[in-house]
């Protein structure tokens, strides 16, 4: 049996006036995934431990089985690995957001949908400006990139500018935190700064870089234009290089995997849980992502290997940005063009194709930000016996025979499918 995993990044949400109470799961047209809960079983997942984040980096190596307790580092290293560069023990790698600030408040955490292109030749020059001996700048994808502190000290509280939409941005600035395990790693490492030394360089660059990128060229015709200019960095969610099992490691089910995403977090998660990451030409992380190409790319990957990861971040980024029409139409795109022909593919293979379909967190349109709770699942491969469930969302899977079950328990139950 070999196993797909396709995930809808921030694809639950909560029910909604507009749509008459309903989620948008349970409003949207989705016959694929409505037929795969019916004749599959479903169930709900928790998919944040306790105590962290409820962050896509958190949540997607938790679907993926891992102990965020033993591997949790925030997203930075592990957007480090997606891009390549190789950490020091002593490096201190952190998301490197370019976001939107007008007024003195964060309107948004992309930079007004920042291209590559574009970003390319901003973090370019912020490294050439504010880059030096211990400051590293590195080029990612669209606003999502890469700050490097050479001795920088994890123990920082950050604020995630896509959970605080329209808020002022001083009073989110980088803190030291203070606590028992804080104080005895600076006192145990001299090598590296203090919390607070970290804490106020990164302060630094931020006042520094709005300062420089106001000044550029782009923003220039940004503003001339009326448009959001991509015109702060925000540092978030760093850490220091992990240790991961690969997957083949924990599971002795599986002995090749690929993982698919345009997302640089989504990446690095894979090449360290030892998948061979496939890029897809067009991926973009938005609506506009090459839906049919991850399908194709999915279901030629099945021919190789065992277990496949898809991610598609469409949704997550139409719920930040607080476009009800959009996120409802990213999930009948991902239901219509992605889960359709993959199902009706591997329905006609010999070999046998496990699916899994679910959401990593809730992003709700009318909050804009990560939500915790519990997220539906769906399993089906042919022969599956059904459960009661007869379509895909957030209500209808409570009832799933598979409960609710918590973190590594989902992976768990999709290798015991053989």
């Amino acid at each position: 049996m070999k196993h797909i995993i396709i995930l809808g990044d921030g694809m639950a949400d909560l029910p909604v006036e507009r749509l008459g109470g309903k989620t948008l799961l349970q409003y949207a047209h989705k016959p694929m995934m409505d037929q795969l809960a019916k004749e599959g079983r479903c169930g709900r997942l928790v998919t944040v431990p306790e105590g962290f984040p409820p962050g896509s980096e958190v949540a997607n190596t938790a679907i993926l089985g891992y102990d965020l307790n033993k591997v949790y580092e925030g997203r930075g290293p592990l957007e480090a690995a997606s891009i390549g560069y190789e950490m020091a023990d002593d490096d201190f790698a952190i998301r490197c957001n370019i976001i939107t600030i007008e007024d003195g408040k964060i309107i948004t955490h992309n930079g007004g949908n920042l291209e590559t292109d574009d970003a390319r030749i901003l973090i370019e020059y912020l490294n050439e400006n504010l880059g030096n001996e211990r400051v590293k700048f590195i080029t990612g994808i669209q606003y999502r990139h890469l700050l490097v502190i050479k001795g920088g000290n994890k123990h920082i509280v950050c604020a995630p500018p896509h959970d605080h939409p329209n808020e002022e941005w001083r009073p989110l600035l980088v803190k030291p935190e203070y606590s028992e395990n804080s104080e005895n790693s600076e006192n145990s490492d001299n090598s590296r700064l203090s919390a607070q030394q970290t804490a106020d360089l990164i302060n630094d660059l931020i006042l520094k870089s709005q300062e420089l990128l106001a000044k550029h060229p782009y923003n220039i015709a940004k503003a001339v234009k009326g448009e959001r200019q991509a015109n702060s960095i925000w540092p978030w969610s760093g850490g220091y290089r992990p240790s991961m099992e690969t997957l083949m490691q924990q599971y002795p089910e599986i002995h090749s995997g690929a993982v698919i995403s345009a997302v640089d977090l989504i990446q690095g998660i894979g090449k360290y849980a030892g998948l061979r990451i496939i890029k897809v030409p067009g991926a973009t992380g938005l609506a506009d992502t090459n839906y049919e190409g991850k399908a194709q790319a999915a279901i030629d990957a099945l021919r190789q290997d065992d277990f496949v990861f898809v991610h598609v971040e469409a949704s997550d980024e139409a719920g930040h940005d607080g476009d009800l029409e959009l996120k409802l139409k990213t999930i009948e795109y991902l239901d219509q063009r992605l889960i359709a022909p993959i199902y009706h593919e591997v329905k006609e293979w010999q070999n046998d194709v496990c699916i899994a379909v679910l959401p990593d967190h809730l992003t709700p349109v009318e909050q804009r930000i990560h939500v915790g709770q519990p997220v539906p699942f769906l399993i089906w491969h042919r022969g599956i016996e059904s459960d009661d469930v007869q379509q895909y969302d957030e209500v209808s899977c409570v009832n799933g025979s598979y409960g609710l079950l918590k973190l590594h328990e989902f992976m768990q139950a999709l290798m015991a499918v053989r």
